[in-house]
């Protein structure tokens, strides 16, 4: 962690440090639709690689903290407007981030039983729906409900949901999950992102 965390926190440190992963996935897969729009192949093994680190890394390992730890005590200690930005805000928008994911699954098997056009217009459309819905709920986050989470919430609470962090973040299990799914980011990055400088 940076010097940030003093004044951030351990936990908020951690889930900004998260979306920036995340972010890089965006970019992998909006590099992959711009390919099949320029006439490039449909390669399901990539996109079922990227729906893989979507639904262990962004949303199990990621959103799995914020839901477990930093929401709840959002809601619980900053009252209607907290539980309107996550009840009726972050968390429906992780909901729908699943359902994108689903579709985009979903597409892929149906282009593998035949590929049509039809089906690739499909896959173009759940992985896009994903990567701007997640583009604008990442900024959200970031500018709006952690800066909130910081400014409001006690000290005590901040440290209760840093070492939750800190516990969860230690266990084998999820720095299993945090290693092979940043490597198969960096697999993916080589394969798309940095082809596209050469």
């Amino acid at each position: 962690m940076s010097g940030n965390e003093t004044t951030k926190g351990y936990s908020i440190e951690i889930l900004i440090e998260e979306h920036e992963n995340i972010t890089r996935m965006l970019q992998v897969l909006r590099t992959m639709c711009r390919r099949i729009l320029e006439g490039g192949e449909v390669v399901t093994e990539d996109f079922r690689e990227g729906i893989s680190f979507i639904r262990n890394y962004a949303d199990r390992h990621h959103h799995g903290k914020e839901e477990k730890f930093l929401f709840p005590e959002m809601t619980v200690h900053l009252g209607g407007p907290a539980q309107k930005l996550i009840t009726h805000g972050m968390l429906v928008e992780h909901d729908l981030g699943r359902g994108h994911v689903l579709a985009l699954e979903t597409a892929l098997t149906d282009y593998e039983k035949e590929p049509t056009a039809d089906h690739k217009l499909d896959i173009l459309a759940g992985a896009m729906a994903y990567v701007n819905l997640l583009t604008g709920h990442i900024d959200k986050e970031n500018q709006v409900v952690f800066t909130f989470a910081q400014r409001q919430l006690p000290g005590e609470v901040l440290e209760e949901v840093d070492q939750a962090c800190r516990a969860y973040e230690k266990e084998e299990k999820n720095k299993e999950v945090r290693e092979s799914y940043l490597a198969l980011l960096k697999r993916l990055e080589e394969a798309y992102l940095l082809t596209e400088k050469i």
